[in-house]
């Protein structure tokens, strides 16, 4: 189970950990605190230090109820950090975290190799010829309608079929574009309420028969610290619990704030699997 991110395979047998980082002024945990390029310097060096193998980069806040960004706004938050992180870390893995085909054109061309896209291209029609024509491997999360209504009252019937049936259909046509690396996230925190994001948790080795690597990011999201009466800022000891869970039912790449106690977990669980 690999990956080719320019021109390097990376082995995704092996569980890999995603650190974030926001370039938007209202991201709903770190709120933006880490835009000037010395301070996300300082904080992808923080992030490969401990631990983290693959950077995402995003400059458009999905969190419910987010404002709009224009595509050149987003692209000037993004782009131009991307060329400075790999002007400074010519190894490093990034993603970008985009819907919109351009900004992933523009953060690809800078030195970015993978698409990490919340919308499975329903919010922007250039988003799949993007996907087509860069050839990198593609995130593919699931979501209903958009960052501004995707909590308006969430309905399933059965959440977990739901998913699988979009990620098969979102699968097929990539497959037939010749798009080979696919990687799933179910979108937890996306259209779903607290007990939806439960259920799918506990059916997640489900998703995507079992052939493609799955990607969780619950990282202190609500449905940690609203079920625990908390707040993001204290919902690491949540976030770390589910972590070690999503890890035993088969996630590849876990995506963090908080990267050394995400790695701290990944050590553990690989010490319970026998690989010291």
């Amino acid at each position: 189970m690999t990956i080719n991110c320019n021109g390097r395979l990376i082995d995704l047998n092996e569980p890999k950990i995603m650190g974030i980082l926001n370039t938007t002024p209202n991201s709903f945990y770190d709120g933006g605190r880490h835009q000037s390029i010395d301070l996300i310097l300082e904080k992808v060096s923080r992030y490969l230090t401990d631990g983290a193998d693959i950077i995402d980069i995003g400059g458009y806040s999905t969190k419910p109820g987010a404002e709009v960004v224009s595509e050149q706004e987003e692209i000037d938050r993004t782009a131009p950090i991307i060329e400075k992180i790999i002007k400074e870390y010519p190894e490093i893995i990034i993603s970008i975290d985009t819907f919109r085909g351009n900004v992933a054109r523009e953060a690809i061309n800078a030195g970015a190799s993978i698409i990490n896209d919340v919308s499975g291209w329903e919010l922007d029609n250039e988003m799949f010829n993007a996907i087509v024509d860069l050839n990198v491997p593609y995130i593919l999360m699931h979501m209903q309608g958009t960052p501004q209504t995707m909590q308006d009252n969430p309905v399933y019937k059965d959440i977990t079929l739901e998913v699988n049936e979009y990620f098969s259909t979102k699968i097929t046509q990539l497959k037939a574009a010749k798009v080979n690396d696919i990687i799933l996230d179910p979108g937890f925190g996306f259209a779903k309420t607290l007990e939806q994001n439960y259920e799918l948790f506990n059916k997640m080795e489900s998703l995507g028969f079992g052939k493609f690597p799955l990607l969780v990011g619950i990282s202190r999201k609500s449905m940690i610290y609203n079920l625990l009466s908390s707040t993001a800022e204290n919902a690491l000891n949540g976030t770390s619990v589910l972590n070690m869970v999503a890890l035993q039912k088969g996630a590849k790449i876990l995506r963090v704030h908080d990267v050394k106690e995400a790695n701290d977990t990944l050590k553990i669980y690989n010490t319970l699997k026998g690989k010291y």
